[in-house]
């Protein structure tokens, strides 16, 4: 590691402090059962609190527990300080993240529940005040329950401080800079290290041992203060002019599994929230798009929920809710049969056409965990123009070279393929340059696509997810940010000439397993092939 790297890191780390604050080692815990009203009221007050365990980390850095839906109690409270790392917090916004991997979570603030979650929707920025005062004292709870076949655990307990309402101005909260500074740094040591030179200059007018111009004598003045931090920035803006040459499209997601630990009932109680969500939040973010494969969704929905299937078809027709539904179902596709294959195209086809007047141009398959080699020749055959998975990226032996290409049956039938970003992210900008960076040196395109959502289980963007995208849109040391349906992102990268001519195989996503039995068969998929 050169010396840029270590001053660089070392300055970040103390940006990132001034207004992001590790909790994981601050929870107290219980195992006693809660089973009446009094006792969850009781454990929800910061009093009973101090009868509470602590609870060692593990090695991972984790708080862990036993697997067999145990429940777990952890709770904290929270005492605004005044400064944090010596930078003023007052009127900042307070927001705490967590991570888990837990069956169920259910998180108290001030002993009212705010929010849930489960082993997929699995992470949180919840908000403890809009406005901190030094002083104010928060009392967070969290009833967690560990998966049946893992054992639990709480990943993460940060306390962000952020400027109200993801404002950037007069300059970012120092944690957003540090981000900033990290992607900056990223981009120029993969596309640029002859540049470095010219980025150790720009931070030593800043940083000669310390930070020169950036005034850390200023830190209780966090007005004075600040200016430092744009003053930082203006010196770094011809990177962030050389960024922004770059792109990051956007697209709304939400994985669903139509069978896997539940039954089919969740399944269309977890569509329709997720396609409730999504509306309602197209609302208030005219510039969300989302997009959606399976018919046997939207089947259901027109069939038992007719009015918010309008409200669907609707978004169709403006262009914001896009219809990636080549086939009935996202199916199994290595045991598959021709005939099953060709019906899970017609029927697909054939009910996106009748209901949304279109036939579908993309073979929308993220989580399927293998494909046939005949798969292009019937994709072509059935209308499909594109093919679309990140499931490759699962391969525990072999990593997929490609990003783009041509994959070609053996009846030399093509389909133009993308090896997409994962699945069930949100808007993490160091993840986001990462794959961003790692796009553009497969494939020679500055330009990559982003899925955003809670997944698996349904869920979608959420609205701190598309505040955040807002946010990041307006930083000048990012790629441009801006929605896109999937069809107008592959068509224009396949107008660029990119992807490779695939030899003739199948291919194999992750380790597959096949049961002998239907022990997991539900009722009533309509019109399943």
């Amino acid at each position: 590691m050169n010396s840029i790297d270590r001053s660089f890191l070392t300055f970040l780390d103390h940006l990132r402090q001034q207004t992001q604050q590790d909790r994981l080692t601050h929870w107290r815990c219980t195992t006693r059962k809660m089973t009446d009203n009094l006792a969850l009221a009781e454990s929800l007050a910061p009093a009973a609190w101090h009868t509470w365990d602590s609870i060692p980390l593990n090695a991972k850095g984790h708080i862990p527990w036993p697997r067999g839906r145990q429940v777990l109690w952890l709770a904290q409270e929270i005492v605004v300080p005044e400064t944090l790392a010596g930078y003023p917090l007052t009127g900042l916004t307070l927001r705490l993240a967590l991570t888990w991997w837990a069956e169920d979570a259910q998180i108290f603030v001030d002993g009212h529940l705010v929010q849930a979650g489960d082993l997929f929707d699995c992470a949180a920025r919840i908000v403890l005040r809009e406005r901190v005062q030094p002083g104010e004292r928060i009392a967070i709870a969290l009833r967690l329950v560990s998966p049946g076949h893992d054992d639990g655990a709480l990943v993460r307990s940060l306390l962000l401080y952020e400027r109200p309402d993801y404002d950037l101005e007069p300059c970012p909260e120092p944690g957003f800079v540090a981000d900033e500074l990290a992607v900056v740094q990223h981009y120029v040591e993969t596309f640029a290290p002859e540049r470095l030179a010219e980025l150790e200059q720009a931070m030593r007018e800043a940083i000669p041992t310390g930070i020169a111009h950036l005034d850390w004598s200023q830190l209780a003045n966090a007005d004075a203060f600040d200016q430092s931090l744009c003053a930082l920035r203006q010196r770094l803006q011809p990177f962030g002019d050389w960024i922004r040459q770059r792109q990051i499209s956007l697209l709304g997601h939400a994985h669903l599994d139509l069978a896997w630990l539940w039954p089919v009932s969740d399944t269309w109680d977890a569509a329709e929230r997720t396609f409730k969500s999504v509306l309602q939040l197209q609302a208030e973010f005219p510039e969300l798009i989302f997009t959606h494969s399976s018919p046997a969704l939207y089947a259901w929905v027109e069939a038992q929920r007719p009015a918010l299937f309008e409200a669907i078809r609707a978004q169709v027709a403006t262009g914001r809710w896009e219809i990636a539904a080549g086939l009935w179902v996202e199916p199994e596709l290595n045991l598959i049969s021709a005939e099953s294959l060709a019906r899970q195209i017609l029927y697909g086809q054939r009910y996106v056409q009748e209901k949304f007047g279109q036939v579908s141009a993309i073979a929308w398959l993220p989580d399927t965990f293998g494909f046939c080699w005949q798969l292009p020749q019937f994709l072509q055959q059935g209308g499909v123009e594109f093919f679309v998975t990140q499931k490759l990226r699962c391969n525990d032996t072999n990593e997929f070279p490609h990003e783009v290409f041509w994959w070609e049956a053996p009846d030399s039938s093509r389909i133009f393929s993308l090896h997409s970003a994962p699945i069930g992210e949100g808007i993490d900008p160091l993840k986001m340059a990462r794959y961003a960076t790692q796009f553009e040196q497969k494939t020679g395109h500055p330009h990559a696509l982003w899925l955003i959502g809670v997944g698996d289980h349904g869920g979608g963007p959420t609205r701190d997810m598309l505040h955040l995208a807002r946010r990041w849109a307006r930083s000048p040391f990012f790629p441009r940010l801006q929605f896109s349906t999937a069809q107008s992102y592959l068509e224009g990268v396949r107008s660029q000439g990119l992807g490779i001519r695939g030899q003739g195989s199948e291919n194999t996503g992750v380790t597959d397993c096949w049961r002998a039995l239907p022990l997991s068969r539900s009722p009533a998929l309509p019109l399943s092939p």
